[in-house]
């Protein structure tokens, strides 16, 4: 495993294209731990740990932009990226403002806006983000355990994901509430409706039918947007379908990225 030390903390292992993996709010690049080992046969991984996650150092100020800044200046060139949830707003950042470092996307429980606004009902109520803020900022690590443990409901793996996941979680430091809360703004205010049809890059969606923190009508609306957009919708998974269906995910991963791969 070689680790690159910077103010954006990456772990890059495996041979073949490279591939960088985008964590959701909260959390750090350990929750992508349990697809590691196969996914490093295929790509040359670059876990990346959001700034103010995990080993990343906090960036002034923070906002939607500066990390899409922060982690562009540390990617390979034309690399795919996998963003997950807020990773994936930070992925189309990327591809939005320096399109020349990206060849293609994969947004994971992916939407435009996570808020519901008067012309937008594909998203959730502000308030559910501020409990899990709330609750996560009192005790981080049983928060993100009971939070995970939930999402891998339907693997048939699902107590070794959540038990490897749980000690992945503990090794790292805790983001401070600062962090938490603006990284929860950046949720909050962000909407990219109106740049989604600028996206000229291949882009599967992979969602889950079942995701209540954005809910697949998102996803339905980013395909019909998306100049290059596909879509597989995974039937019983919710937020995270990578951690509940690992095989299918790395399925539909390898079978979009792998035929330009060799």
């Amino acid at each position: 495993m070689n680790v690159i030390p910077a103010n954006v903390y990456i772990e890059t292992t495996g041979a073949g294209p490279n591939l960088v993996l985008l964590h959701g709010w909260g959390m750090h690049g350990a929750v992508w731990q349990p697809l590691v080992k196969k996914l490093s046969k295929h790509f040359t991984l670059h876990v990346v740990d959001l700034p103010g996650m995990g080993l990343s150092r906090p960036t002034e100020p923070y906002h939607l932009h500066i990390l899409a800044d922060k982690i562009s200046e540390m990617l390979p060139a034309n690399a795919d990226i996998v963003g997950w949830s807020l990773g994936s707003l930070v992925a189309m950042r990327i591809a939005l403002d320096k399109p020349d470092l990206v060849r293609r996307l994969v947004l994971v429980s992916a939407t435009p806006s996570f808020v519901n606004k008067p012309d937008w009902g594909a998203g959730i109520s502000p308030t559910v983000f501020s409990n899990f803020a709330q609750n996560v900022d009192a005790d981080y690590h049983n928060t993100m355990t009971q939070f995970l443990t939930l999402q891998c409901m339907g693997a048939k793996d699902a107590r070794p994901t959540v038990k490897l996941l749980r000690k992945k979680f503990a090794e790292r430091p805790v983001p401070t509430s600062q962090t938490l809360n603006r990284a929860l703004n950046i949720l909050l205010e962000t909407d990219l409706r109106s740049e989604v049809e600028k996206l000229r890059k291949p882009t599967l969606l992979i969602h889950g039918d079942r995701d209540t923190l954005a809910p697949v009508q998102a996803a339905h609306w980013m395909m019909q947007n998306l100049p290059m957009g596909y879509l597989r919708v995974f039937a019983g998974a919710s937020h995270a379908p990578f951690l509940s269906h690992q095989d299918q995910f790395i399925d539909a991963l390898v079978q979009f990225l792998e035929p330009t791969a060799a």
